[in-house]
């Protein structure tokens, strides 16, 4: 899950109150409802570099709880580059490293998340259709996209969900994933959003396994974990057979 610390110390609400406050939240979901889910902390990339070193300073005392950084908002205007000192101090605190790229802003985002901030995963890259070479080196490399098509739609990156480029990606021979995005804001959870593209795209049971199983092979979960959800999801989709 990202988190935005940036949203709430900017109203002066100290960093360790808002990364309390989800550990708490975190341990009640797995006592409770045996969901378990790891943090990954986002920079504002239209805020400047020095206050992302701030923010990465700041959470230095809780990487037990962080598994990775990522950059979001507002993408144009605010390419990767940007970050590059707080990306490679956040690799040497052993943090995996995301970055927002491709939504609204061009595939060279995309190139310099990869070449400069050198991510483990590109989270969006919708753009990434604009730029054939570029397409096939993600192909090639196996790297992740985290699609969120609602939120797409609703920051009309994408005017219709029946034009969204997700089926396209598949064809492609990437690897994509459906995700949520700010779900409470922009109005649909995970399972909308995998109901909106089926219903708009005519996704075969196929391509929803293909893309269910990337949201888990490209997760930064341990293998054991992995191998786990891999088998109730094939047996699952094996009933549909």
């Amino acid at each position: 899950m990202f988190f935005d610390p940036q949203g709430h110390t900017t109203r002066r609400i100290p960093f360790r109150t808002v990364i309390n406050g989800i550990q708490r939240a975190r341990e009640d979901a797995a006592s409770k409802l045996g969901i378990t889910w790891e943090l990954i902390m986002c920079f504002w990339r239209h805020f400047s570099a020095g206050a992302a070193k701030d923010v990465l300073q700041a959470s230095s005392p809780y990487h037990d709880w962080i598994i990775g950084v990522g950059l979001d908002a507002a993408e144009l205007g605010h390419p990767p580059s940007k970050f590059e000192w707080v990306y490679d101090r956040a690799r040497e605190m052993g943090l995996k490293s995301l970055a927002h790229a491709g939504e609204e802003g061009p595939a060279s985002y995309v190139r310099e998340a990869l070449d400069v901030l050198k991510v483990d995963r590109i989270d969006h890259g919708n753009s990434v259709l604009d730029d054939a070479e570029l397409t096939q080196r993600l192909v090639d490399a196996g790297m992740v996209l985290t699609v969120c098509p609602i939120s797409n739609v609703k920051l009309a990156g994408v005017d219709k969900m029946a034009n969204h480029p997700l089926k396209t990606m598949l064809d492609k021979g990437l690897a994509v994933t459906v995700n949520s995005d700010d779900p409470a804001y922009f109005g649909g959870y995970i399972n909308d959003n995998y109901i909106a593209v089926q219903q708009a795209l005519d996704l075969s049971i196929d391509d929803l396994h293909r893309l269910a199983r990337t949201s888990f092979t490209g997760s930064f979960l341990a293998d054991d974990a992995k191998a786990k959800h891999l088998a109730e999801l094939d047996a699952y989709v094996a009933g549909f057979n």
